[in-house]
């Protein structure tokens, strides 16, 4: 099992770039969270199966049609399980 935390840099705020996160995600297996930043990055934590998380992080880099992703940071978690589902914060 395994817990990233991802920061996603480029055209990524107002494409949608969230929605089509909780949507890869939920059909992924995948739980944890996405949300805005601020600075007009996009941050999600994603925990599950090593090979579910991977396929997700794989598609961040292409992100939803209209995004134009950049870079695509990854930290490793220790995985615990925090997460039940999958969610878009606000």
């Amino acid at each position: 099992m395994k817990k990233v935390r991802v920061i996603a840099t480029g055209r990524v705020q107002g494409v949608w770039f969230r929605a089509a996160t909780r949507d890869k995600a939920i059909q992924l297996g995948v739980n944890g969270y996405v949300r805005n930043l601020a600075n007009g990055n996009v941050e999600f934590v994603a925990e599950g199966d090593d090979s579910e998380v991977d396929q997700l992080l794989q598609w961040a880099w292409h992100g939803p049609p209209l995004a134009r992703v950049d870079d695509v940071k990854v930290e490793i978690l220790p995985y615990d399980n925090e997460y039940t589902d999958f969610r878009v914060g606000y």
